[in-house]
């Protein structure tokens, strides 16, 4: 087992990191250390930044089944499972019906009353991160990855 400091709040110190959160010593399995240490090899992050976003995506995910967390052109982003949508799509959606749940039913009709009410209390439980999306200019970030990549555009665009 390896021992990561994180920000939970598992044995806390008086020690504050610069993530408001706690600094904690944690040791965790071999085949868990490795995961982490791939992703920071594949990203070029630090390993502890990596460890908070995994440990963070599993507290949700465990809070709120059926949401999975996918990279997307500006980031991780909650993502209804099984389905490629993410959660603020399905919030856009919402507002655009006027925040009328017997509108949006039609608007999702392949989503189950489950999945989209899923969306809606994990959406109203970290709004932050929902208005980061509609803050950010996905458009403009897909256009820069396929100006980088252009094998990655789509034949249609």
């Amino acid at each position: 087992m390896t021992e990561l400091p994180c920000a939970t709040d598992v044995e806390p110190r008086k020690e504050r990191t610069g993530m408001g959160g706690q600094s904690v010593t944690l040791a965790i399995p071999e085949d868990v250390r490795v995961t982490i240490q791939e992703t920071v090899e594949r990203t070029g992050r630090d390993f502890s930044a990596v460890a908070n976003e995994m440990l963070t995506e599993a507290a949700k995910m465990r809070r709120f089944p059926g949401i999975i967390f996918a990279d997307g052109p500006t980031g991780r982003r909650a993502r209804i499972e099984g389905t490629g949508i993410d959660v603020f799509e399905i919030i856009g959606g919402y507002r655009s019906v006027g925040e009328c749940w017997e509108d949006l039913r039609p608007a999702f009709h392949w989503l189950s009353e489950p999945q989209l009410r899923t969306a809606l209390a994990y959406a109203e439980t970290y709004p932050e991160e929902i208005e980061r999306h509609f803050g950010s200019d996905d458009v403009s970030a897909i256009e820069a990855v396929w100006a980088a990549h252009p094998e990655t555009r789509p034949p249609w665009r």
